[in-house]
């Protein structure tokens, strides 16, 4: 599709990302990292980083549309939007397993996909292993019969058809407009400022972080970017887009209204290189993906922070492989990562995104203490033994039925 408007766009999101890619490289944000500050040392700094960048971005999100400068309608539908995060369709057990496997998979490669993004422009070769197994993962949940044959074809048997209640999508505005007498986009938008205001109030009342100007800056970064990228893609140059697209026959792979996630790029580029080279593949997510990537790169050439990092051990290497394979399934099966969800999705206030969110932290957080428990009891903690020790220690089971000591 030669369009002026898209090549503009993707002009335009590369400058964003690039910006991303040398911040997130500068300040080390890292999901995976967070979460083990959170459960290791009891740090949350970087962890109210990363809800900051989610808040942050659902109180611009909520104002733009507000005001009429984006359209959250795109939102829901797949004609409109890739991908859809208030479509009426309320799979709420794919997000469930989603959120999980990509948090388990997060966990044992030490970072997300915007991460591996960010480590392979700072010269970690092991994060290019996890990056094409992620790719693998993706393409085949996206552009095969796996996703369906091995997921989909059950968890559709729990979907919920929101459409049968008469309300748009599944955002928290049109939900509680069940119980509530008041129109869902009004629902929404006072949703949304309250509980963006109220998250952010509550994280900066905390006179640590505030003096924190390193995640303030990456939690701002990334929100002001996710914010940025909407404001593209679902406001007056996205919609232009779309409706030059009806009237054409070339129409781009995965046009629609988005913003930043970094699981689809992988599966985009491997089907970009499969169908000869296409330049339908050339998709926003490619683009954003090769933005932070450069972004990162550079910052690591002019600041020294540039080098080779390799595996440790063929446990190390099967272990990264592990990783991104399971980051590219849950990515897709959850409709997005830690940025696609946890800020790009929640900044929409789609329910499914606040699921998916949880679970890729519960994930992460039951990973972490399964490995612990198996590092510190060794031969002594056999996988059930560990998993029960952390289902403990994370108030999921009584205690009296853990099979070993906490640690």
């Amino acid at each position: 599709m030669e369009s002026e408007i898209y090549i503009n766009i993707l002009y335009y999101i590369f400058a964003i990302t690039f910006v991303v890619g040398w911040v997130v490289h500068k300040t080390d944000f890292c999901t995976m990292g967070a979460v083990s500050d959170w459960i290791n040392m009891g740090s949350t700094s970087r962890l109210k980083s990363w809800f900051l960048a989610g808040f942050s971005a659902l109180l611009f999100v909520t104002l733009l549309d507000a005001l009429g400068f984006i359209d959250g309608t795109l939102t829901q539908s797949n004609e409109t939007a890739n991908p859809p995060y208030n479509t009426s369709t309320f799979a709420w057990l794919r997000y469930v397993l989603g959120g999980l496997i990509f948090g388990i998979g997060m966990t044992i490669g030490s970072g997300c996909g915007n991460k591996t993004l960010v480590r392979i422009g700072g010269g970690n070769l092991k994060s290019v292993v996890i990056f094409l197994m992620m790719a693998f993962g993706a393409y085949l949940m996206i552009f095969t019969n796996f996703g369906y044959d091995v997921f989909l074809s059950w968890t559709s048997n729990f979907d919920i058809n929101l459409s049968s209640y008469e309300i748009p999508g599944q955002d928290l505005g049109s939900i509680t407009s069940l119980i509530l007498p008041i129109a869902p986009d009004i629902l929404k938008t006072i949703i949304g400022i309250a509980l963006s205001s109220i998250v952010i109030f509550y994280l900066f009342k905390d006179s640590t972080f505030r003096s924190d100007k390193r995640n303030i800056l990456s939690g701002l970064v990334i929100g002001i970017a996710v914010t940025l990228v909407w404001l593209i893609t679902a406001g007056m140059m996205g919609v232009s887009l779309l409706e030059e697209a009806e009237m054409m026959d070339a129409r781009p792979y995965a046009l629609g209204a988005q913003s930043l996630t970094f699981v689809a790029p992988s599966a985009h580029i491997t089907q970009y290189i499969l169908s000869d080279f296409d330049l339908a593949y050339i998709t926003i997510p490619v683009i954003a993906g090769t933005g932070v990537l450069i972004g990162s790169f550079f910052y690591g050439i002019f600041n020294k922070a540039f080098h080779i990092e390799w595996f440790q051990s063929w446990q190390d290497f099967f272990n990264h492989l592990v990783s991104g394979f399971l980051m590219g399934v849950g990515g897709v099966l959850g409709m997005g990562c830690t940025i696609g969800q946890g800020v790009t999705g929640v900044s929409t206030l789609s329910t499914g995104s606040f699921i998916t969110l949880f679970f890729i932290i519960y994930g992460s957080a039951l990973t972490m203490k399964v490995r612990y428990y198996k590092l510190m009891y060794e031969e002594d903690a056999t996988f059930i033994k560990a998993l029960m020790a952390s289902l403990a220690d994370l108030k999921c089971i009584p205690n009296k039925w853990r099979m070993l000591e906490r640690v």
